[in-house]
């Protein structure tokens, strides 16, 4: 069977733009690939505070008493931040390690047990993100 080359050049000129379809598909593939492993945009701090103050209401079972103590914590703790936030990361991590020592000692025991674990669980959060920052908050 002999082709002409009209032929020739049509099976060609198919071969070729398959080609370029199939790159287009893969390049698409691959950014898409690309952005799925970017991280979100950073959320509202409000959003995460209240997250956490679930959280510890929740898993913690605390009273009205502690909710209130536990914000007034945080404020302060938000105080601080905000003078050091430009500055080093070594007096981020003491604030944030006097919070979690003030929170603690607000506990009884068995919810210190529980907020124990809740350090260990977002100590290993951090570490598997791979964040530079290890902090016990």
């Amino acid at each position: 069977m002999k082709f002409s080359r009209a032929a020739i050049a049509v099976y060609v000129g198919l071969i070729f733009a398959s080609g370029v379809v199939l790159g287009m598909f893969t390049q698409r593939l691959y950014i898409a690939s690309q952005d799925a492993t970017k991280p979100g945009p950073r959320p509202n701090p409000e959003v995460i505070r209240k997250r956490i103050e679930d959280m510890y209401t929740d898993r913690l079972h605390l009273s009205g008493d502690q909710v209130q103590k536990l914000n007034a914590i945080m404020d302060e703790t938000k105080q601080k931040v905000d003078e050091v936030r430009r500055g080093n990361r070594a007096a981020f991590q003491k604030i944030h390690e006097a919070q979690d020592a003030k929170i603690r000692d607000m506990l009884t025991p068995d919810q210190q047990v529980e907020f124990d674990k809740i350090m260990k669980e977002r100590e290993e959060h951090r570490r598997q993100a791979g964040r530079g920052i290890t902090v016990n908050h």
